[in-house]
């Protein structure tokens, strides 16, 4: 009876890796946000997958990054 309960697992628990999701940002595609997340955490990628939080922060940044890039000076 407790078969259904195992397979609740919740998937993307904090540190867990997980398939990159699909980017929240419009004009933000997943390859971009994968570029940058690839920069970013390149010294953590040898060793192991990135998190949910990595992917959030990847786009996060790339978002701020590009809107500094477009800022006016």
């Amino acid at each position: 009876m407790m078969k259904g309960a195992a397979m609740k697992k919740k998937a993307g628990k904090k540190g867990e890796p997980v398939e990159q999701p699909n980017p929240v940002t419009p004009g933000v595609t997943k390859a971009l946000v994968r570029q940058h997340a690839y920069e970013m955490f390149r010294d953590k990628l040898p060793d192991r997958p990135l998190t949910l939080e990595d992917w959030v922060l990847a786009e996060k940044d790339l978002v701020s990054s590009m809107e500094a890039e477009n800022a006016p000076k």
